[in-house]
């Protein structure tokens, strides 16, 4: 009999294995089937902080765009305009294709371990081996139904265990889009779930999904009763614990260490020191980060977070999601580093990783750094939600920018030039 795995992803996919043989981004979900320098830095700073916010103007003030990375949502190709906006503008987030190549590698060997009982979509396609190219990069877009094979989106792989070769298949693809028009939407794939069963069944193995928000939705409304496993991503607090109930696993992209990041690049900028400082550097307070949880890529001006896979082997040291990361858990002297204002925005205060896990977070690391922050929650839908409350930047010393749309940076930026 064949079985379906149902993974969530950022696209609804759907995956089948059926044996051959002996001797051998966006928000979505699947399915798929089977058979058988320190002194000198402070005294900088010291200097830098004497001056007024007034006497900046608000486009030359340091800017961060997080966690959403200015970038045409069509063809992924970064917005440089918006990267490169002044001299203190940076970009915050995590390595995408790693971790999702670890997320789909990390349901491979699930697969391998069990079989016999628009990036995120791309890397797990990758590491199942149902990629089609599609112009130099992985065709993520959704596939509806694809039971039958003839899907043009995506191609059947292969996988071998236990000296038999299986055909890796996708089912089903669908975007987890509201009729809100939110994405990443947690109701919508608890209600693919029960669609889903209600077609396949007790054929559905696995569930994966492309965040944890949308895969505790399917985990609570059926694969939890039914004794399915479900794979997530980002290591909400709440996923991690459900490891323990069944919940086969999830991927930590360093919250802890993205949102040190976040508010570290702005402290150095607004102190007038090494933008390294305190990151590969270790600062006057003795923080420093390694090079195994955090890389920067110059070009991009981008600093992006290393993933790990968080499995029932190692979940109980992820429990609490919202813990500082140790080696930069320091607190900055406030003579040296005194107060500054930064207005901060998460693109949608509903979103369960940024307002479970990477917003309390910030609030920890704004008082080690001495930063006063104003956080601004969005409705998920339109950009005009949040920067209707940017009506006076001039209040502010430097911005954390998180967009609803990739696109849409210059919606922030002509703010900021006015």
């Amino acid at each position: 009999m064949r079985k379906v795995l149902a993974l969530a992803l950022v696209v609804a996919m759907a995956l089948s294995l059926a044996a051959c043989g002996g001797g051998e981004t966006s928000s979505s979900a699947a399915s798929s089937t089977a058979s058988t320098e320190s002194s000198a830095a402070a005294s900088e700073s010291a200097s830098s902080a004497a001056e007024s916010t007034a006497e900046v103007a608000n486009k030359d003030k340091p800017l961060v765009w997080f966690n959403r990375q200015p970038s045409n949502s069509s063809t992924g190709e970064l917005d440089m305009a918006a990267l490169s906006f002044n001299d203190n503008t940076y970009y915050v987030g995590f390595d995408a294709n790693q971790g999702a190549e670890l997320q789909g590698q990390m349901i491979r060997e699930y697969i391998e371990a069990n079989i016999d009982s628009i990036a995120r979509t791309r890397g797990v396609r990758n590491a199942l081996g149902t990629a089609v190219d599609n112009s130099g990069t992985v065709n993520s877009d959704p596939i509806g139904t694809n039971t039958d094979g003839s899907a043009t989106a995506v191609q059947d792989g292969t996988i071998e265990v236990g000296g038999k070769t299986y055909t890796v298949r996708e089912l089903a693809s669908q975007e987890m889009k509201n009729s809100a028009g939110a994405t990443w939407d947690a109701a919508t794939a608890g209600n693919a779930i029960n669609t889903w069963s209600a077609s396949f069944g007790d054929q559905i193995d696995i569930v994966a999904s492309n965040n944890d928000g949308m895969g505790m939705a399917m985990f609570n409304a059926w694969s939890k009763a039914n004794s399915v496993p479900t794979f997530g991503y980002d290591a909400n607090a709440d996923a991690v614990a459900a490891i323990a109930e069944g919940y086969g696993g999830t991927i930590s992209q360093h919250a802890d260490v993205q949102a040190y990041l976040t508010l570290r690049v702005l402290r150095n900028a607004l102190d007038g020191v090494d933008i390294d400082t305190g990151i590969g550097t270790e600062d006057d307070a003795g923080n420093v980060l390694g090079e195994d949880v955090y890389y920067y890529n110059a070009d991009e001006r981008s600093y992006y977070a290393l993933n790990v896979a968080v499995t029932e082997e190692n979940y109980e040291s992820f429990l609490d999601s919202t813990q500082v990361y140790a080696p930069v858990s320091n607190q900055l002297d406030a003579t040296a580093h005194p107060t500054k204002n930064v207005w901060l925005n998460i693109y949608n205060s509903a979103d369960n990783f940024l307002s479970a896990t990477y917003q309390p977070l910030l609030q920890k690391y704004d008082d080690l750094l001495n930063l006063n922050v104003d956080y601004i929650g969005g409705d998920g839908q339109t950009e005009a939600n949040i920067t209707n409350r940017l009506s006076n930047p001039s209040q502010y010393d430097a911005f954390a920018i998180n967009m609803v749309k990739t696109d849409n940076a210059a919606s922030y930026t002509g703010l900021l030039n006015q």
